[in-house]
Order: structure tokens, then sequence, then C-alpha cells
């Protein structure tokens, strides 16, 4: 290791490490996009080396693919799995009602299809994504290349008639070109500060013409686990309204860490 984890870091990992408990031998898997997912792929490949877990994945992106076959996961497609027993992922922010945005890492059609194939969600975050209302963080949306700047208009003119605070949208840049999806596609960011009716928007905007899918995880993610710099561990379950504590203890000189 080069490093010693920062608490933000800590707090990833320990979601992540808690996370993994909800899987068991034999399960197809959705394996999420970004920092805390990938954690969650390196938890999963030590208690596979450990413990003799056998499971199949099915990864979000590429990224999430080349991790999981690194550390020994079974990578097959969505559609050779058909369905999944759970997918485990990240999100950029989530509300009491475990309404998520997600789409920071560029994978949110993949990651909201796969959430959506599976009998349920995992999510895996720290406590500062939590708010009172979604939109802080600009919402991802996924567009075709051809009339993008058409597409961004009819965006701008959609949302004076929402409960939101800002209509700024931007084209999502990778250096000096516009960042491309694992499809091929573009993403837009709106930066809307807070979002009314997250329902009501995700609705709206996948109306107009060339947006291929939003970031809004509307009634999709049940349950949620919250990391804390100093090990403590919150966990979520909306189905039952339960809310556990626990700790996870932090070992850096575990395999886990040797290649950060």
């Amino acid at each position: 290791m080069t490093q010693e984890l920062s608490p933000i870091d800590k707090a990833k990992f320990v979601a992540a490490r808690r996370s993994v408990d909800y899987i068991e031998d034999g399960m197809r898997v959705g394996l999420g996009t970004g920092s805390t997912a990938a954690w969650m792929v390196r938890c999963l490949g030590e208690r596979m080396r450990e413990e003799g877990l056998r499971i199949t994945g099915v990864p979000t992106s590429s990224r999430t693919a080349d991790l999981a076959r690194k550390m020994g996961i079974k990578v097959v497609s969505l559609d050779e799995a058909k369905w999944l027993d759970v997918t485990i992922d990240g999100a950029d922010e989530f509300d009491g009602d475990l309404n998520l945005i997600k789409g920071g890492g560029g994978a949110l059609l993949q990651e909201k299809i796969v959430a959506t194939a599976s009998d349920r969600m995992v999510v895996i975050t720290d406590s500062a994504k939590e708010v009172k209302t979604l939109g802080a963080f600009p919402l991802p949306l996924e567009v075709i290349p051809f009339g993008w700047q058409t597409t961004r208009a009819l965006i701008e003119e959609t949302l004076v008639n929402m409960d939101v605070l800002g209509r700024e949208v931007s084209l999502r840049m990778n250096d000096d070109v516009p960042y491309m999806t694992d499809e091929g596609n573009y993403i837009l960011d709106l930066h809307l500060r807070r979002i009314g009716n997250p329902r009501q928007l995700s609705l709206v905007v996948n109306q107009v013409p060339g947006i291929v899918e939003n970031g809004l995880f509307i009634d999709i993610a049940d349950v949620v686990v919250i990391g804390h710099g100093d090990g403590a561990v919150e966990v979520r379950d909306l189905a039952d309204g339960s809310v556990r504590e626990g700790h996870v203890d932090v070992d850096e000189s575990t395999n886990i860490f040797t290649d950060i």
C-alpha cells in the first residue's frame, strides 16, 4: 500500500465490506461502477478466495468488468444471466426514501438496467451523500450524439416548467472532447440545485427526443449501507423500516489494499 486510507476511503471501504454479506454462494450479482463499487468488487473477490464463494457477476461498465476479472470473478452479460439476485452499487446522492442520483461515473444507463433486473438493489455509500432533497449533485442524462445541442435546448425549455432551482445544462467533457459512455453516447449534466419532484422530472425528461436515460433511480433501491470514516456502518432497509448499526475493522495490511 502506498499510503494510508483517508477517512472518506475508509467510509467507502467499510460500506463495501458490509454489503458483500448480502451475497450468498451461487448468486448472480450485479456489480456497480464507481469508487465505492470498486471496493465492493475487491471485497467480493476476497470472500471468494477465503471462503470458496462461487458467484456470477454482471458488471455495469467495462471498468468494473476489468476489475472483476482481475479479482477472479466470473463475468457474464446480463443477457446470459437473464435475472439477478442482487445488485450492489454506489450513489452520488440519496434521500430518505432511497431515491438516488447516479451517473457521476458515466455508467447510469447500464447501472439502471442491471439494477432493475435484480430482486434487490443494495446501495453502498458514505454519510456525505445523504441529502434531504436531491439535486445538489448534477443530474446526468445519457443522450445520443446526433443532434445533442438540439436535445440540450429542448431540455432547457422543459426545465422551465419543472420544480427545480437551476436550469444550467452542460456537456460532460473528457479533456477537450466529449465524454463518451460504453454505449457510445454523450452525457449532459443538469445543474438543478434542488429537485422538488424527482418522480415527475424523471418521467418528463425521458420524453425528450435524444435522451436515452436519466440518472434518477426512483423506487429501485431496497437497502442502503452507509459507511463512516471511523469504521461505523449503518444499514437501512426500506422494506421493513429497520436501521441496524455495526462496525467494520479496517486492517490495511490485508491483501485487498496491496495495490492501492
